[in-house]
């Protein structure tokens, strides 16, 4: 187990998923990675101000795109609660989110909108449908980036972690995989927050939860368990995955890391982003830097890998073992680390 304290390490990764969402704001989706080198370099080190004619034109280096907004929009949500009022999150999303949305890819804060986002706006404002009944079959990780608030303030307590990720992920994105494989992954971030390694036992801890029934997912691979106990998710594969994955990790299987990308595939979907961050996750378990700048350097989706990966990291080497130069150039640095801090706080 580690040695940080679980405030140390709630703040890193919620830090960690806000530096990886703005290092991706300029190099966002060059699937061509010639082009992204001829627009940023041979390597990424930091922040960078997009292209005017390309995603995220006009805004500048360090800010946050519209999955670090809406991460702030829960995280503000909890803090005014003390804990996950679902009903208040959707609130925010009507007052503060889809007034500022008009249907199109290219516009909102942040200067891009998500499909799953889309998709539930145009539901909620243009058909008038209730939450419940906005959700689409969008199969990459806008959920994840937002419930990974989730994840952390409920670190300690797994069953309540996975009710409600999989209850929010539900708001927007209806499909079944998708929401066990962002299950997971909030299972496997608590882990990590809570001080455990992202190695090769990892999975097995995470299948003993399953067993105690605090995660809700089959349980057949389980000696002794019972055919009735298939829980909510039909497969336990989202859990076997990242220990899985670490041990190509352990003995650093893809050189350099940043082809991450093409191993597993550049798109936006779960099942490209979730293993190349387990992979960048546990090879630089101790080095925050590397692990998002390989992730922001791999092109395609960077941006999700980045911020899912920074989120992983940050919970591993705490706050204090962030490079400084990512919080002081962070638009709103701040505010921010306040934002972190005081969720961390309501940790029980």
């Amino acid at each position: 187990m580690s040695s940080i304290s679980t405030k140390s390490r709630a703040m890193g990764a919620i830090m960690g998923a806000y530096i990886g969402d703005a290092l991706g704001l300029g190099p966002h989706w060059y699937y061509n990675l010639d082009e992204q080198r001829r627009d940023y370099g041979d390597w990424i080190d930091g922040y960078t101000t997009p292209q005017k004619d390309r995603y995220h034109g006009g805004m500048q280096a360090g800010q946050a795109s519209q999955s670090g907004i809406i991460l702030s929009l829960l995280i503000d949500t909890l803090l005014s609660d003390g804990c996950y009022q679902e009903s208040h999150f959707c609130d925010r999303l009507d007052t503060d989110l889809f007034p500022l949305l008009d249907g199109t890819p290219a516009n909102g804060p942040g200067g891009f909108t998500s499909q799953s986002i889309r998709e539930a706006w145009a539901k909620r404002t243009q058909q008038n449908l209730p939450w419940g009944q906005v959700a689409g079959y969008t199969d990459n990780t806008e959920a994840a980036e937002r419930t990974l608030a989730l994840a952390v303030l409920y670190a300690k307590q797994p069953k309540q972690l996975a009710t409600t990720i999989a209850s929010n992920t539900r708001l927007t994105q209806c499909d079944e995989t998708i929401n066990a494989m962002t299950v997971a992954y909030g299972a496997v971030l608590g882990m990590l927050i809570q001080g455990h390694k992202l190695d090769e036992e990892l999975s097995g801890k995470l299948m003993a939860l399953v067993a105690d029934h605090e995660l809700p997912f089959h349980a057949m691979t389980i000696p002794g368990s019972l055919a009735s106990e298939v829980g909510t998710f039909a497969s336990p594969d989202a859990l076997i995955t990242p220990s899985c994955i670490a041990q190509a990790a352990k003995e650093d299987l893809i050189q350099p890391a940043w082809k991450v990308s093409i191993v597993y595939g550049m798109p936006c979907a779960v099942y490209h982003q979730f293993p190349a961050c387990y992979y960048l996750a546990s090879r630089y378990s101790n080095d925050f830097e590397s692990a998002v700048l390989h992730a922001i350097n791999g092109g395609g989706q960077n941006m999700a890998r980045a911020m899912l990966t920074g989120s992983l990291v940050g919970a591993q080497v705490g706050f204090e073992g962030i490079p400084s130069r990512f919080i002081d150039d962070l638009d709103n640095a701040s505010e921010l680390v306040k934002r972190a801090e005081a969720l961390a706080d309501l940790i029980k």
